[in-house]
């Protein structure tokens, strides 16, 4: 299982943009085949950051659907709509794995 993390840095005056942004990738990371774990909006302290948690079953597969989303329209669009609106400056994207009791 691999987990990634994403940390966004944006524009806290498009936070509705960001917000749209973020629940489109929800639906179409679950649509091409991964778990996500939600998007994490600012609330208390920096008012620029927001992040995204998404797992799936192996490098593997989240390399298929890296690939699949670049061909997916659903995903251009909704890079179009960060890339229109400017909500996001910057992200960073790590790779982690999760222990469980």
């Amino acid at each position: 299982m691999i987990t990634v993390h994403l940390r966004y840095e944006i524009d806290a005056d498009k936070l509705a943009d960001f917000t749209e942004y973020g629940k489109r990738w929800i639906r179409l990371v679950e649509k091409l085949g991964g778990n996500h774990h939600g998007y994490f909006m600012p609330s208390e302290g920096d008012s620029d950051e927001a992040f995204a948690l998404f797992t799936f079953p192996s490098l593997a597969e989240y390399e298929r659907y890296r690939t699949a989303a670049t061909t997916d329209p659903e995903c251009q669009a909704a890079l179009q709509l960060a890339r229109d609106t400017g909500c996001i400056r910057r992200y960073e994207r790590r790779f982690v794995t999760p222990v469980f009791e």
